[in-house]
């Protein structure tokens, strides 16, 4: 079975069991804070309030998102925390995972959609119809933009 027929697991919070939120973090960290040399606050408050999507393989989280429900972290359903382990990359999990939570969101909320992207993914993020929305701003030290998808 290749990697990206894998089915797309998706839990609340409250789902999780101690293994797969250990995973969860553990990737997480491995990506944002130890790759991207970039010390920051992971534990954002927002975990408890959104629902967890991965892919993984023999025990092992490949690629992860969280979908933050509209009044969270902006008025509209967001995607955050959008990763995918490093040797895992260009295999199209990350296309898989985040279109999958675009059609559930198109089927809960039927509402905008928006994100806080690192400035160079932009272009990735448009070929999920996601445009530009405003000015460049830092975020934990890397420029970032704001994008949103009607």
């Amino acid at each position: 079975m290749s990697l990206v027929s894998r089915p797309v697991m998706i839990k609340s919070f409250q789902e999780l069991d101690n293994t797969q939120l250990y995973k969860i973090l553990q990737l997480r960290i491995e990506v944002f804070v130890v790759e991207q040399d970039c010390p920051y606050e992971d534990l954002d408050g927002m975990d408890d309030q959104g629902l967890h999507y991965w892919i993984e393989n023999k025990g092992v989280i490949l690629s992860y998102l969280r979908l933050n429900p509209p009044g969270t972290r902006f008025k509209e359903p967001s995607l955050g925390r959008i990763v995918t382990k490093k040797s895992y990359r260009k295999q199209g999990l990350g296309e898989h995972i985040i279109k999958k939570a675009l059609e559930d969101i198109a089927g809960q909320f039927n509402m905008p959609v928006k994100i806080s992207a690192q400035c160079y993914l932009e272009q990735y993020y448009a070929k999920f119809g996601f445009v530009k929305c405003s000015e460049e701003y830092l975020e934990d030290d890397i420029p970032h933009i704001e994008m949103v998808r009607a």
